[in-house]
């Protein structure tokens, strides 16, 4: 799996396109609305392990220096 925040991103862009759907009627809104909650709960998880991630490779650069190789594979790279 290659998934990362900009992949993370983009879905909850979508998520929100379909909560915007004026032609929903109102149970596919309202099983939108549960899966919103859910991808809300599992985004947030996504961040915090990102955001440890990124605090541990600080760590390592303020201490060891920096190598790009060490970047978290959640955040996106131009290569």
């Amino acid at each position: 799996m290659n998934n990362n925040l900009s992949d993370l991103n983009n879905h909850l862009f979508k998520q929100l396109d379909r909560l915007g759907d004026k032609d929903a009627t109102q149970e596919q809104l309202e099983n939108e609305i549960n899966r919103t909650d859910a991808i809300v709960k599992v985004s947030k998880e996504v961040i915090n392990n990102a955001t440890l991630q990124l605090d541990a490779t600080k760590l390592k650069a303020e201490y060891k220096g920096f190598n790009a190789n060490d970047l978290p594979t959640l955040l996106p790279t131009n290569s």
